[in-house]
């Protein structure tokens, strides 16, 4: 199971197909642009001019490759009404994400399901992997008890990221996915590995001081973002100058009628993945997917964002 078929995720399902895995699973909630194509892998301009989601692109990608791997792309956005029913029956998971409150909600299904992860991340020239075993190696909450708070930590927006530091992260969260797939998790240390491709260093912090019984995460019962107790609804998109709009209940677009609604307010185009809808009176782009989510592109403002979703589409 890869989650988000960014950078890294494109990265480790490239390896995992070659590889020979059996099943492969994507989730991505996003669609292929332009500016991707400097550091994920797996797209090229006719993904970009197609509009594809990534999920869709690298499965199609994937399957040229090794045609005997069972591809599964899901366009969808991770959250707590569906993580459960996505994860389950994954041997193991990937972490492919941009951003923590993804990290945290992956953290408390795994060890809700009791499925083994590698969390990583990439900014600028450096990386950090650490893998968890639930029940046996501290979790994310062990290390981070709570996300960063907006502003706290770097991200691809403000440092942005170079392809090496990727293929090196990516390569180094794929070993220990092939240590938990061919049964050999004794090799799975309790660390967590920070790499600087700049400098050329990697450092190894070592967990084993954690007591993960004091975790009220992986040590008791507590699942603030599985429950939907943390969490947002709206976010801005890393590096992108864009907002994620996701409604709270269940949707299911008939693009048929909202092009037809949306024709005479602006530039629509469909394919039958998403909706893309520019507004005569705005500068701003959205583009809808089937489940209800929108991307507001040309803006970081939230209240801004908001406001075009229930303008246009009333939700």
């Amino acid at each position: 199971m890869v989650v988000g078929c960014g950078a890294l995720g494109s990265v480790i399902a490239e390896s995992l197909a070659r590889a020979g895995i059996g099943r492969l699973r994507l989730i991505d909630r996003d669609f292929v642009e332009l500016s991707n194509l400097q550091r994920q892998v797996l797209y090229d301009e006719t993904d970009v001019a197609e509009r594809l989601p990534k999920a869709v692109a690298a499965a199609r990608k994937l399957e040229r490759i090794n045609s005997d791997v069972v591809i599964e792309p899901h366009v969808a956005d991770l959250s707590a009404g569906n993580i459960l029913e996505l994860l389950r029956g994954a041997d193991v998971i990937l972490d492919g994400t941009d951003n923590f409150e993804t990290r945290f909600l992956v953290n408390d299904a795994a060890v809700e399901l009791g499925i083994p992860w590698v969390h990583a991340g990439c900014v600028g020239s450096h990386g950090q992997i650490m893998t968890i075993l639930p029940g046996q190696t501290p979790c994310l909450r062990c290390l981070m008890p709570s996300p960063p708070p907006p502003g706290g930590s770097e991200t691809c927006d403000t440092a942005g990221v170079i392809g090496p530091a990727v293929n090196i992260v990516a390569s180094l969260q794929v070993v220990d996915a092939l240590k938990i797939l061919t049964g050999q998790r004794e090799l799975i240390q309790p660390v967590l590995s920070i790499v600087d491709v700049w400098t050329g260093s990697l450092r190894q912090m070592q967990l084993g001081g954690l007591n993960p019984s004091q975790c009220p995460c992986c040590g008791g019962t507590e699942r603030l973002w599985l429950h939907g107790q943390q969490g947002s609804q709206s976010v801005i998109l890393c590096g992108r100058n864009s907002v994620q709009i996701a409604p709270a209940g269940a949707v299911q677009f008939d693009f048929t009628s909202l092009a037809n609604r949306l024709a005479s307010l602006g530039a629509v185009k469909a394919n039958p993945f998403l909706l893309t809808f520019r507004p005569s009176d705005s500068n701003c782009e959205m583009t809808l997917f089937r489940d209800g989510r929108a991307i507001i592109g040309g803006t970081e403002d939230l209240s801004e964002a908001r406001s075009l979703y229930a303008r246009y589409i009333g939700v």
